[in-house]
């Protein structure tokens, strides 16, 4: 296909009832695999996806981003037609937010320079309403401030093996650069949360929710803020505070090199 580009396509799903966004054995529903189909029917052709950053089971996303390798003739596709093509052919729970036109050897994944998550908390004895999809129920009082100033010892480059799932930290490089990490009070759609937001080159499996779990055990006023500083330095799984549910976690965005992108009209 070195005579064609790549499809872009920026990509919101609801993650309760995906395993995640990979495709896996065992016929299980994903949200790659409900893309992969569509994008198999509308191009008539196999297809390969790239993904800027793989979710679990549960997970949900507002703007992921998938590259596909397309050929000279695809390129010529009406972009309006090829969206109304992929919206009949996804599920009510996947949203095609967008697609744009890249170079050939445009990589969802190895050409992102940053990634953004958000996770909210319903920090309320009321059983939240129009949030509980997508947000974690504690059922208390959080400290906010407190959790704002333990979060910020994890700003810049570290190793989080920390807060990273054991088994896939073995043999593996754990540093990463987390360039913002804000802790807040937020209203969406009438109701208060919490909100947890991160923005990082690259994250390590269950990194934003052990970090989540990890300030909520600070916001609970079971830990002191300084004590997150010493979990960062443990590097052991076991140092940090749980993993916070996947529902509460949200994949918000992703930055591309200026000019990369271009919309498919």
């Amino acid at each position: 296909m070195s005579d064609g580009g790549t499809l872009v396509i920026r990509l919101g799903y609801r993650g309760a009832e995906f395993a995640g966004f990979a495709e896996q054995p065992g016929g299980v529903r994903t949200v790659a695999g409900e893309l992969r189909r569509a994008l198999e029917t509308a191009l008539r052709r196999p297809c390969e996806l790239v993904c800027a950053g793989r979710t679990d089971a549960g997970v949900h996303a507002l703007s992921q981003y998938v590259s596909v390798p397309v050929t000279g003739e695809e390129l010529a596709l009406p972009g309006g037609r090829l969206v109304r093509s992929l919206v009949a052919l996804t599920p009510d729970d996947v949203s095609i937010r967008g697609i744009y036109r890249a170079p050939a050897g445009f990589s969802a994944r190895f050409d992102a320079v940053s990634r953004s998550y958000r996770y909210r908390i319903a920090a309320t004895e009321a059983r939240p309403v129009l949030a509980w999809d997508h947000a974690w129920w504690y059922r208390g009082r959080l400290d906010v401030d407190a959790m704002a100033l333990a979060a910020r010892p994890l700003l810049g480059e570290h190793d989080f093996r920390s807060f990273c799932k054991a088994s896939s930290a073995v043999d593996k490089p754990t540093c990463r650069y987390v360039s913002a990490l804000d802790v807040s009070r937020v209203e969406e759609a009438g109701e208060e949360l919490v909100a947890i937001d991160v923005t990082g080159n690259a994250f390590l499996h269950n990194m934003v929710r052990t970090i989540a779990g990890t300030l909520v055990e600070v916001g609970r006023g079971h830990r002191d803020p300084s004590w997150v500083e010493g979990v960062l330095a443990a590097r052991e799984r076991t140092a940090a505070g749980p993993c916070a549910p996947a529902k509460g976690l949200t994949f918000v965005g992703v930055e591309y090199p200026e000019l990369t992108l271009t919309p498919w009209e």
